[in-house]
This record gives C-alpha cells, sequence and structure tokens, in this order.
C-alpha cells in the first residue's frame, strides 16, 4: 500500500517551469528520499503536497486522499507533518513546551475552559505534557524537558523539531534536509532515530543532499533534475545509474570525444 501518491505533478511560475510531470509513490511504513542537485525542485515538491503552493497540474494523494486544494492546516489534519531546513523552534520556551505547541488540534477545551481553568482543561493539559514528555523519551530528550530550547546542541534541535512535528499525531513525516549543518557523530544519531520512528509505524519522506546519509538509511530513492524524475528505485540502482551519476558529476564532453 501507498502512503502518499504524486501522479504527473507539474508546477510553473508565469513562464518559469518548476516541475514537470513529475510522478513517484512513496510505500506505507517506509522510509523515501528524494535527491537531485541544488535547484532541481525538491523543496517545491515539499510545499506542493504540504498546501502551501497548489500544483499546476496533475494530483497528490495520501492514502488515496486527494490533498490539491486543501489549506496546509487540513492537510496537518490528515496526517502529514513538516519540518525545515532551517530549524524552526521557539528558543525561550522549554523543550515540553515546544512539542505541546504540535498538540494544539488534539486539545478538546477552548479559551474559555482556559480561562477559567476547567477540569477539562486541566485534563487536557496533563494529557499533553504525558504524551509531550514520551516524544522527548522516543528522541532521548526527556532529561532536558524543562531547559529552554536554545540551550541545546544543534543536532538535539533538529531531534526537537522531530518531536514537536511527531506531536501533530502525522501518517507521514516529511524532513528537509535533516542533517544539514551536522558532523558524522549527530548524522549517525539521527539515522537510528528517523529509524526508530519508521519502526513506530509512522512514514518517512525526507530531502538530504548526504548521499552517504541517503544511501544509508532510505529504503528507496527518486532523484529529480531541472524538475524531472530522472531515476526511483533501491539505493543500489540509483548508486549506479549513469543518468544520476551524470546529472551530480556532469559529463566529461571532451573524454567522450577522445580515441
Amino acid at each position: 500500500m501507498n502512503m502518499l501518491s504524486l501522479k504527473n505533478v507539474g508546477k510553473h511560475f508565469g513562464g518559469l517551469s518548476v516541475l514537470e510531470d513529475v510522478s513517484f509513490e512513496v510505500p506505507a511504513g517506509s522510509i523515501y528520499g528524494l535527491i537531485g542537485p541544488n535547484g532541481a525542485g525538491k523543496t517545491t515538491v515539499f510545499n506542493l503536497i504540504t498546501g502551501l503552493i497548489p500544483p499546476s497540474s496533475g494530483s497528490i494523494a495520501l492514502e488515496g486522499r486527494d490533498l490539491v486544494g486543501l489549506a496546509p492546516h487540513r492537510i496537518t489534519r490528515l496526517g502529514v507533518a513538516r519540518t525545515f531546513q532551517n530549524i524552526r523552534i521557539f528558543p525561550h520556551m522549554s523543550l515540553l513546551e515546544n512539542v505541546m505547541v504540535g498538540m494544539h488540534r488534539h486539545l478538546a477545551y477552548g479559551p474559555a475552559a482556559l480561562f477559567f481553568n476547567t477540569r477539562a482543561c486541566r485534563d487536557g493539559e496533563k494529557k499533553a505534557k504525558e504524551r509531550a514528555f514520551e516524544l522527548l523519551s522516543w528522541l532521548r530528550l526527556e532529561r532536558k524537558a524543562d531547559l529552554l530550547a536554545d540551550s541545546l546542541s544543534y543536532g538535539e534541535q533538529r531531534k526537537l523539531e522531530f518531536a514537536r512535528a511527531l506531536a501533530t499525531e502525522p501518517r507521514l513525516l516529511l524532513l528537509d534536509e535533516p542533517v544539514a549543518g551536522m558532523n558524522p557523530s549527530e548524522k549517525a544519531e539521527l539515522m537510528e532515530e528517523i529509524r526508530a520512528i519508521r519502526d513506530r509505524g509512522y512514514g518517512v519522506f525526507l530531502i538530504e543532499h548526504d548521499m552517504r546519509f541517503v544511501m544509508g538509511l532510505c529504503q528507496h530513492i527518486a532523484v529529480l533534475n531541472f524538475g524531472r524524475i530522472i531515476a526511483e528505485g533501491k539505493p543500489e540502482a540509483i548508486r549506479s545509474n549513469p543518468d544520476v551519476i551524470e546529472a551530480y558529476l556532469g559529463r566529461d564532453d571532451d573524454a567522450e570525444t577522445q580515441p
């Protein structure tokens, strides 16, 4: 069964074509990678899936449910969560509070209950804190739950973003360059965390430039170049695909003309 399906998706900004006839499927319960050179259109794909911009053509579906035309908050409610290339946390809030921000749509009480501190409000807050602490525990941040987010290392801030995204209770987690700026030990640790997220039943779809990270983590990979999918398959097939090698390394035309 496929979690996410894109069929013949195109995106044009005026006369500029950013994506053309993009089609691929993300299997349920998998870690799927989208790679490609800078400017290939990868982030545009994420923006289309999450409803930040509409496609010019084609269809996007989550478990068969059409996402095209839906507002971002409705797509979140259907089960899609996202992190961004640039870390977006609340630095002067605690880790626990940062994660609880992601739970707002699950809280059953309104402003009046909050103002009067009703039992429903207190019970909701208690459950939210328990769930937030559980998510921090998954990512081994529970001992720092009450610390301010700006006290974390870069890698820990990334993991905090993961916890907040998971707090929306998604079925599919989109990660935009999750290991950008990380050192090798942080990358290795995050690789294990992403596998653990997958093993808990979440689908993971990521964009990443670190080829070693992608090849070591993803079960399926699609390659985007100049707005078109040029290859799709398992890591070993992608690694040896001549079109992928050319897209990343270029073609030595002089060498090809040598006798």
